[in-house]
């Protein structure tokens, strides 16, 4: 008895979830298609002129636009950036540090600084038990 393995494939959004891209702005060809774990894996390693481009200009999808604000999801809706930046606009906001930015951007700190204290705490009880 002989199996038959098949491709496994995903929808576009995800596969341009995995690439950190905008799904909108990708090509027809790729929105339209669904993509193989083979394909995927081509595209990461080496990728078309259009990926290359979507990743050094945009428009990025929200996790990426945090990322590189250094604000969580959450943070951007309350600043009101609700839809997808380019580059270019995600560096002026960086040079013009808004007031939700900064706001934004300390509450993000905060929060990384607790996440290292109870991480330190849980191995120092860890510690403790052994």
């Amino acid at each position: 008895m002989t199996s038959h393995k098949t491709a496994q494939t995903m929808k576009p959004a995800t596969a341009a979830k995995k690439l950190g891209v905008y799904l909108q702005a990708t090509p027809a060809e790729f929105q339209e298609g669904v993509v193989s774990r083979t394909e995927l894996n081509a595209l990461q390693t080496e990728p078309p002129e259009w990926l290359q481009e979507l990743r050094r200009n945009g428009p990025h999808p929200r996790p990426v636009v945090a990322a590189k604000l250094g604000v969580s999801i959450a943070g951007l809706a309350r600043g009101g950036v609700t839809e997808p930046l380019t580059t270019e606009q995600i560096e002026a906001l960086k040079k013009d540090q808004p007031e939700w930015l900064q706001k934004e951007r300390a509450t993000q700190a905060e929060v990384r600084k607790e996440a290292v204290r109870i991480k330190e705490k849980h191995a120092e009880q860890a510690d403790q038990a052994r």
